[in-house]
């Protein structure tokens, strides 16, 4: 059952997933028309769940579940991942490739690859202070205060430049 994503608490089961290119305006309505439908149908064991979606930047899927009414089962959560590869299909879009990180750049996105990011740390073009996204994030708190976040204060903090002196 769709809810609202405020709506739902902090502790919702959350997960991100971060398309290869931004959704195009007819992509993101064709987009929230399946994933209305998702949360509409999707349940576990034949209960329904308590969802919700957003669609951030014209690039990240986000999906929440109420845990409190029923947990999301292996095969509920796998009935997710096979309307995300259908959507990849259709819209030529991949929403698994874990290669690119995605950095904000305004109100906009830019990927880069993940096996180029120490030279682009070093090289100046990203810095401790670029914000990056945490899309390993599990619940709708983590979200608000945690998603959007330096690279610094994230797994990317191994690529940043060894300054004199710091161990």
């Amino acid at each position: 059952m769709y809810l609202p994503f405020e709506q739902l608490p902090d502790d919702a089961r959350l997960w991100v997933y971060q398309a290869d290119r931004p959704l195009t305006a007819v992509e993101r309505a064709a987009a929230e028309n399946n994933l209305h439908h998702l949360c509409d149908t999707w349940s576990t064991h034949g209960t329904p769940l308590h969802t919700s979606f957003r669609i951030e930047y014209n690039q990240f899927i986000i999906l929440a579940v109420d845990e409190r009414h029923a947990g999301a089962s292996g095969c509920s959560i796998d009935g997710t991942v096979r309307l995300l590869k259908s959507m990849q299909e259709r819209m030529g879009i991949d929403f698994f490739n874990r290669q690119w990180v995605a950095f904000a750049d305004g109100d906009s996105v830019r990927l880069y690859p993940l096996n180029e990011l120490k030279a682009l740390f070093e090289k100046g073009i990203l810095t401790a202070d670029s914000l990056t996204f945490n899309n390993t994030i599990t619940t709708k708190a983590d979200w608000a205060r945690q998603w959007r976040v330096a690279a610094r204060d994230s797994w990317l903090s191994r690529f940043l430049p060894k300054t004199a002196g710091v161990r």
